[in-house]
Formats: C-alpha cells, structure tokens, sequence
C-alpha cells in the first residue's frame, strides 16, 4: 500500500475521531446542561415556596418585620446566588432582596400565565434583564387568596459557569479515551495493513506473469480470505500459463511432423528427386497427412465447444445398446486387420437413456477406437451395459498394455499420451479422452478409468436411464 494511501487512511480515522469526539462532547454538554437546569429550577421553586409559604406568610400576618423579611431574602439572595422579588397580583415590585433599587416598580401587562403550566421559564422576564434568567415563582396564599408572588432569578450564565467547571473534566475524559482509541484503532490498521500490502505487492508481481513470490501469510478474518483468494488466484493461473504453453507446444508439434512430411515430398517432386511414376506412392501420403491435419483441427474445434459456459445438447430418447451396435459397425475394417472380437454384453432388448445422441456416439467411437488402437492381435474387446439406481452404466473394456496409475489422472488432459512411443502414431492427436471427458461433464454425469499395466483397460462412464419407452430413431 502506498504511503499516500496510508495517509490518507489516517488522516480518515483522525477525522471520524475528531467528529465523534466532537459529536459526543456537544451532545453531553446539552444534555448536563439540560439536567444542570432542571436540578437548578427544582432547588430554586423548594426556596421560593419556603419563602411563600412561611416567611411571607408570617410577614402578612404581622408576625415578622418588614426588615426581618427584607433580611431573610437578602440572606437567601446570598446563599443562592440569586434576586428574588415579592411582586403582588398586578405586577407592582413589593420587595427586593438587592440592596440596590431595581429600575422599575410595577411590570406592565402583568400576568402569571406568563408561565404556563410550569413553574419556571428562562428569559428576560418582561426585559427586565438584560442577560437571561432562570425564573421560577410560588404565590403567597393567604386565607385562600393569592396575595402575592415570590419570583428567584438567577442568571443562566452563572448557572453555565457551573457547567463548564463540570464538562472540563468530562472533556479531559473523552480526550484520553479518544486519544487511546485512535492509538488502539491505528495499531490495529497497521497490523491489518501490513498482510493487504504484501499481498498487493505479490498480486502486482502476478499481474506482471511473476508467480516466484509465494504468499504465506494472508491475516485474519476477510483477509485471510482474501489471501487464499489471490493464492488459489496465482495458482490458477500458473496453471492455465502452464497450460497454455503446453497446449501450444503440443498443437506445434503434432501439426509440425505432418506439414514437414508434406512439404518435403512435395518439393522433392517438384526437384525431380521422386520421379514421376513414383509420385502416386507420395501423394497418397501426403494426402494421408492432410487428413490427419484435418482430423487434428476437428478435434481442436470441437473441443473448443466445451468450457466453463457448457455447450447446447440436443436431449432426447433413444436405445443405447442400438447405437453401441451401429458405432461398432464402423470399425470392421480394423477389426479384421488386427483380428479383434467385439464381446457385447447388454441389459434387455432395449435400453433407452436420455443425452445428445450425436455426443454419445463420438463417446463410444472415441472409446472404442482409443481400446482397438492398444489391444493386442487376437484379442477381445468388451463392450456393457447395465442398469443401477436409475443410471444406465456403459463400460468399453480391452486387454491391451494398460495405462499405468500415476497416468490415469492425466490421460483426459489435452495431447497428454501416456507413452512416449505413441508421438510416432501418425492415427493418435491426444484429444480423443479429452472429448470424451468434456461430453460426458456437459451431461453433468462421470466417467472413470480401472486399468492395470500388462492386463487392460476398462472405461465406464454413465447416463440417465428414461422412463420413456418410445425410442428416437433419428
């Protein structure tokens, strides 16, 4: 990862944790000082009923002096760091606790229901005051008549004083966790980081067709995953570039021999080094090696059909032991000249699966001539079919020289030829079980291969018995 990228990462965590920090700090400054106010009015509204209910009560009653309730409320002016005042119904200021005058003695347009449904409001107070107050108030009741009110102002700034002192040590707080929070999360990237930058250098060096650089260690979780991703990822395409030079260097090879053929009798025919009467001989070699060529690309083309995508199958009924009979028919000539015997083993008179028709054909052509191509003269080739757990089995078995076991994985890969030998056979292109393979996994079933060197080879591969009993004779 590039130190840019990287900053940018860490200039990303400083400005979420900043923002957070931001967030968290205004949102419990505004809710302290919510509460701060609450408590604040509650604890002035206990002293101005205490105020209403005994002192002004008993100065109404002429139990006290006007200067002994003056002295009370410049007393608890004192304590609470507050005005309180005792208006009376229409607005005239009675009592001060200040000892300064107050700039006005009667409120004009007057009313209680200045408060509502509460006992406290915050503001200026009919601009009474220049800053805003928490105002709270009880009315002095006497004999069932309101005579008066006690109003206690006491500014909100003081009150926000109060509140900063708090919200310091809060903001202390929050700074020290947030601080090591931002530590904790920027150790903890760097420890992510470090496995991403690795593999970042390790995939930009497989990009480039680099596949030296091995990736060991992936980290944890989603990135553990995503390391055995780009593992799995390098591996596959070392494999495929693996493939591909083999799959060329294999296509070179078997189209090299017979163009070289053809190229060298036709130019000694045109030099005269093959006379004319011998010219026959030469040109049905060289007529022999254009078929070959030609069978070849075939083999190329159809097996580029299959792939990842699959290929269309044209599905349909038909009896499998007729077409093994009709395939086998095609191969007489051969037959006779290596002095072969087909064994037929089949289940029933009819036997109907439901597959490509055409497809399973070229199967059991494939199979059949790969089978006749490494039995020995003389010998039998045993072709079968049976029926299990609604799966029709069909199995080619010859008693040829064998395919030997660290092969048999191999021998459906593409030009793969289990003897060195066989690059002699001008018949053999190494695509034969290659096609198969690709057929028989189109039509999502299996085929597998039981052989032992010296004693034969045995193909089975299966197909999805129907239910239908009408046979498509196409």
């Amino acid at each position: 990862m590039s130190k840019k990228l990287l900053s940018s990462q860490i200039i990303f965590i400083l400005l979420v944790a900043l923002t957070t920090f931001v967030i968290i700090t205004t949102f419990t400054s505004y809710e302290i000082n919510k509460l701060l106010l609450e408590s604040e009015s509650h604890s002035l509204y206990k002293e101005a009923m205490l105020i209403s209910n005994d002192y002004a009560t008993s100065y109404y009653n002429d139990d006290i002096t006007l200067e002994d309730f003056k002295s009370k409320l410049h007393s608890i002016d004192t304590y609470l760091n507050a005005k309180i005042w005792i208006l009376d119904s229409d607005g005239t200021l009675l009592i001060s606790s200040g000892k300064e005058a107050e700039n006005f003695s009667k409120i004009t347009d007057f009313s209680i229901s200045y408060f509502g449904d509460q006992y406290s409001t915050v503001g200026t107070f009919y601009d009474c005051f220049t800053d805003r107050q928490l105002t709270v108030y009880s009315p002095i009741s006497l004999n069932y008549k309101v005579r008066g009110y006690v109003f206690i102002h006491k500014s909100v700034s003081k009150i926000t004083t109060e509140l900063n002192d708090l919200m310091q040590a809060a903001y202390y707080t929050f700074g020290l966790v947030f601080t090591a929070f931002v530590l904790l999360l920027m150790i903890h990237w760097s420890h992510t980081l470090s496995p991403v930058k690795k593999m970042a250098k390790v995939a930009s060096e497989y990009a480039n067709g680099s596949f030296e650089n091995k990736l060991d260690e992936t980290g944890p979780g989603e990135i553990g995953v995503l390391g055995a991703s780009i593992k799995y990822m390098a591996h596959e395409l070392q494999s495929l570039e693996d493939d591909q030079k083999k799959f060329v260097s294999n296509v070179s090879h078997d189209f090299r021999s017979p163009l070289t053929s053809i190229k060298g009798y036709v130019e000694a025919m045109q030099d005269g080094t093959i006379p004319v009467e011998m010219q026959d001989k030469y040109l049905n070699i060289i007529l022999y090696e254009a078929e070959r060529l030609n069978k070849l690309t075939e083999s190329l083309l159809e097996l580029n059909k299959y792939g990842r995508s699959g290929t269309y199958l044209d599905i349909s009924t038909f009896d499998i032991n007729s077409l093994i009979k009709q395939t086998l028919l095609t191969f007489e000539g051969r037959c006779v000249e290596k002095r072969i015997k087909f064994e037929l083993i089949l289940t029933g008179d009819v036997t109907n699966v439901m597959a490509d028709k055409g497809k399973i054909q070229q199967v059991v052509h494939n199979l059949v001539d790969n089978a006749i191509k490494f039995s020995p003269v003389s010998s039998t080739i045993t072709v079968e079919t049976n029926i299990t757990n609604g799966k029709v089995f069909i199995s080619v078995k010859d008693r040829g020289v064998g395919i030997p076991s660290d092969s048999q994985t191999k021998i459906w890969e593409r030009f793969y030829k289990t003897d060195p030998s066989r690059g002699k056979d001008k018949k053999g292109t190494g695509l034969g079980l290659a096609i198969v393979k690709e057929i028989i996994s189109a039509h999502k079933e299996n085929i597998n291969v039981i052989s032992t060197e010296g004693v034969g080879s045995e193909f089975i591969f299966s197909l999805p018995l129907s239910e239908n009993k009408d046979e498509d004779h196409n």
